[in-house]
């Protein structure tokens, strides 16, 4: 009977112990779906929703569409499947931002923003605000304003919106994965005390203005020069930044050139940005019928597909390099992982799928 009972308390321990061992681990989904798209995903495999976007307007936050209003409030209603689901909101993304260098260039201009803020969280019941301004202090969208004082009203935007969110909201911002944005946009120092987290944007690390092909969101660095998610992970560990606040990205969905040699299977050889294919489309269009052959950079940690016949070059994340960020993240004690976006995603057995299957057996 002592066996029995001790039997039993140690397969609960087992299971608290394995419910509790990744509790901390977010896993955190743009959205740019409706009020309906949603619904053919498991949103229990979420932590995080983000919807995206809002934007800038008469210097407040404004929800652009009666179709964006009513895809947040589903979105938050969705807390009745999955209680602990964080709805935020997000301002901006690429292109999104115009405004911003002049919308937060005074003290006045941030304090209506951030009453804005709060008060479009506690309308939709949402959970915080994501900044998605990219970029602040150096060149972002071609055309945006960006100027040197953006650094020190970044941070005295930082100030303001957690003054207005209070400590119950969740506030972070996206950040560029890149060693420019890392060394010069923002200041570290003084913003990381009052986030919850940095989205690093480890993904269009070579993006759709490169004429040289190359992969986009790798793990590990091929070569010196090359960025990657490990780079950008390192830095900020090294400036002091908690491994907990580091959020790294997945890109669900290539980025592809065309006009490419075939000499090393098209990877770092000059092209031209083309469109790219989705990871739910990954099955029926980058295949080996349709000409594309799959290879795995061991260095990089991240596959990439060439077509010879068309002179093709695709690079992104797949269920094996999504497998092996989510490794990282529990080796290295981060605090999640995140990604663009949910609605690439396949409904079933598709990335969101392989991440928590590693979180689940690790």
């Amino acid at each position: 009977m002592k066996d029995c009972k001790f039997l039993i308390v140690f397969l609960l321990f087992s299971l608290f112990a394995a419910a509790q061992k990744h509790k901390d681990f977010s896993v955190i989904a743009y959205y740019t779906g409706d009020n309906k798209q949603i619904d053919t995903y498991d949103v229990k495999k979420l932590t995080h929703i983000i919807y995206s976007f809002c934007h800038l307007k008469e210097g407040k936050l404004n929800v652009d569409t009666a179709k964006d209003s009513a895809a947040i409030k589903h979105l938050v209603s969705l807390k009745s499947i999955n209680p602990k689901l964080k709805v935020m909101l997000s301002l901006g993304g690429w292109g999104g931002c115009e405004p911003c260098s002049e919308g937060f260039d005074s003290a006045e201009k941030i304090a209506v923003f951030a009453k804005s803020v709060q008060e479009v969280n506690t309308y939709f019941k949402c959970d915080g605000l994501d900044l998605d301004w990219e970029y602040p202090t150096i060149e972002g969208f071609p055309g945006h304003k960006f100027q040197p004082q953006d650094k020190s009203n970044f941070t005295a935007l930082v100030v303001a919106l957690r003054n207005a969110l209070g400590p119950k909201n969740e506030l972070s911002f996206a950040a560029g994965g890149f060693m420019k944005y890392l060394k010069e946009a923002v200041d570290w120092k003084a913003i990381i005390p009052l986030v919850d987290r940095v989205n690093i944007m480890s993904y269009d690390l070579v993006n759709g203005y490169a004429v040289v092909t190359g992969h986009h969101t790798p793990l590990y660095s091929s070569r010196i020069e090359d960025e990657s998610t490990n780079k950008a992970v390192d830095y900020l560990l090294k400036l002091g930044v908690p491994a907990k606040k580091l959020v790294i990205g997945a890109a669900f969905y290539t980025r592809i050139w065309k006009d490419v040699a075939s000499i090393n299977s098209g990877l770092y050889q000059s092209g031209a940005a083309t469109n790219g294919i989705d990871f739910k489309d990954f099955e029926t269009k980058l295949t080996k019928e349709k000409g594309w052959n799959y290879f795995w950079d061991e260095k990089a940690q991240a596959p990439y597909w060439y077509n010879e016949k068309e002179q093709l070059f695709a690079t992104g994340d797949d269920l094996k390099s999504v497998a092996v960020k989510t490794n990282y993240v529990i080796k290295k004690k981060l605090g999640g992982i995140m990604f663009w976006e949910l609605i690439l995603d396949k409904n079933q057995d598709g990335m969101v799928e392989a991440i928590d299957k590693v979180k689940r057996i690790n």
